[in-house]
């Protein structure tokens, strides 16, 4: 059983993901939660210009360009004594496997919704995956200095949309130019709103009791405070009640409304949240459940990236450590490669800044030098245990194309600087069956994912390359090892490749050819997404 140092180290951890639809306010949310740990001085407000300050959590330069989230960050960061890792997720569609991945790393989601739009499209893939790993979701409303929607209509949009009760936490009292400030519920009290320097956490919240009424009504004007004892009584009347073992069960959600940009509520929302939430929770392996209080180290990757560091064209695998303890230098098995190694130059990050680890704890993310041997859902464990963490899918890529270097001079790079980026997972790479890398086919879930592909390959591995779309829309993996993939008999649009790992793969245009096929070839078992 763990010592008490081990415990106590472990309990105080909190990792957790921020999801939203792009522009809802996440990373600016992220850099308030960051401001507060004392992580960085100054938060600086993102826009989509080169010229702007971009964010904190964003290093890649095409993010810098772009403005937008296109990898996911971990920042870790301490708060009221706890230890808290914070990842980051891109917003954008194009790029929701990332998020997958990193969200199978988290203990809890912070679903960050504009209060003037409600639940938008990107907001309900990423609930989908959170509430398939049944994982604690908390709702921070953001923008209630801008016109908002009636707070009430939000909550009915949460539940209609993504089907999950909300429990709200605080109140707001108005928005837009009309926004006075939040209802605490549960301590009965106003906590009044005063624009505070943007970029600060400076700002004096003064907090008047519900039955101080004279003063409300002196604070707030007649009509806020009318609207405010009207919400009041329909709040206690028709709202879920907040349940602990719900909300852990990811089948409640905690709502605290506030503006990440005012930095009004944010304190609020990160000191409830942490009081709320779990420390590191068990994770399920091929032997079982394994406790992350165990006194054995155990880890998973969950994210590879190549050259976040300029200077040194590097590659990093990312993993979540399940339980016990790492110490830089200790001996780890590496179960997929069945090799016993030590990890090298084991970091923590704070976006692009990073700093070597002696030792580090169940619930946190550290990076380790990958000499190309880790792949995603790899796990690796102390040497006297082994086994398994459960695989991370990979998703069906939904867009094709050919891709071929200009300068058939640099053949070497463009393999090399191909291979390493489907390795991250961004992309996934096919060649025609009895190819080779003759004929290199890109598969993506979103087609953004090419423009960062082409960005890469030029910029970090000085390649040029030409894209032809394909009108492939559809890909199945064959299920079981002694299928002869020769003898599959399609249809005229369907086409047989092999993937990285040499597994047959068939694509097709249309779906009914997929019917089709499975009709014409019996005994054939096709699949969705590939088992890693």
């Amino acid at each position: 059983m763990a010592d008490k140092k081990l415990k106590s180290e472990i309990e105080k951890r909190r990792t957790f993901a921020i999801i939203s639809h792009p522009d809802a306010g996440k990373t600016t949310l992220t850099e308030k939660f960051l401001l507060y740990g004392g992580a960085i001085n100054l938060a600086g407000s993102v826009k989509g210009k080169a010229t702007a300050r971009h964010a904190v959590s964003d290093w890649m330069e095409i993010e810098k360009e772009r403005g937008i989230s296109v990898t996911s960050s971990v920042l870790q960061f301490n708060y009221d004594n706890f230890c808290i890792n914070i990842l980051d997720t891109p917003g954008h569609q194009d790029f929701s496997e990332d998020t997958y991945r990193t969200l199978m790393a988290a203990d809890t989601a912070v679903m960050v919704i504009d209060a003037a739009k409600g639940v938008e499209p990107q907001t309900r893939k990423l609930f989908k995956v959170c509430a398939m790993r049944k994982i604690p979701i908390f709702t921070f409303m953001n923008k209630l200095d801008r016109d908002a929607r009636d707070p009430f209509e939000l909550l009915d949009d949460i539940e209609n949309e993504l089907g999950i009760p909300t429990c709200p936490m605080n109140w707001p009292i108005g928005s837009g130019k009309d926004f006075k400030g939040v209802y605490d519920r549960e301590n009965e009290s106003v906590v009044l709103y005063s624009d505070t320097q943007k970029g600060t956490k400076e700002g004096t919240a003064e907090i008047i009791k519900l039955e101080d009424k004279d003063t409300l009504l002196e604070k707030l004007g007649k009509d806020a405070f009318d609207k405010l004892m009207e919400d009041v009584e329909l709040l206690d009347g028709a709202g879920s009640t907040f349940d602990r073992k719900e909300v852990d069960a990811g089948m409640l959600s905690p709502v605290f409304f506030g503006s990440a940009l005012t930095n009004f509520g944010v304190e609020i929302f990160l000191k409830n949240f942490l009081a709320l939430t779990l420390s590191p929770l068990p994770r399920t392996a091929n032997t079982g459940v394994i406790d992350p209080m165990s006194d054995d180290f155990s880890a998973f990757v969950f994210k590879i990236q190549a050259n976040m560091n300029k200077a040194h064209r590097d590659r990093i695998a990312f993993m979540r450590i399940c339980s016990g303890k790492f110490d830089a230098g200790m001996e780890v098995l590496h179960v997929q490669g069945g090799k016993v190694m030590r990890l090298s130059q084991p970091q923590q990050m704070m976006a692009s800044e990073r700093h070597i680890v002696d030792e580090a704890y169940a619930g946190d993310i550290i990076g380790v030098f990958d000499p190309g041997i880790f792949s995603i859902g790899d796990t690796v464990c102390a040497p006297n245990v082994k086994f398994e963490y459960e695989g991370i899918p990979t998703f069906a890529p939904e867009h094709f194309a050919r891709v071929r270097q200009v300068d058939t001079m640099k053949r070497k790079q463009f393999v090399k600087g191909i291979t390493q980026i489907a390795q991250e997972g961004a992309i996934q790479i096919f060649h025609e069956l009895g190819t080779g890398l003759e004929e290199i086919i890109v598969g993506v879930v979103g087609v953004l994912q090419f423009e960062v592909l082409k960005y890469r390959l030029e910029n970090e591995y000085n390649v040029e390359i030409r894209m032809d779309t394909l009108p492939y829309e559809h890909i199945r993996w064959i299920a079981g090892d002694n299928v002869d993939v020769e003898k599959i008999t399609g249809t005229s649009d369907m086409k047989k490749v092999t993937d990285l790992k040499d597994r047959p793969l068939l694509l097709f245009v249309n779906s009914w050819s997929i019917g089709m096929t499975l009709e014409r070839n019996e005994g054939l078992e096709l699949e969705e997404f590939s088992r890693n």
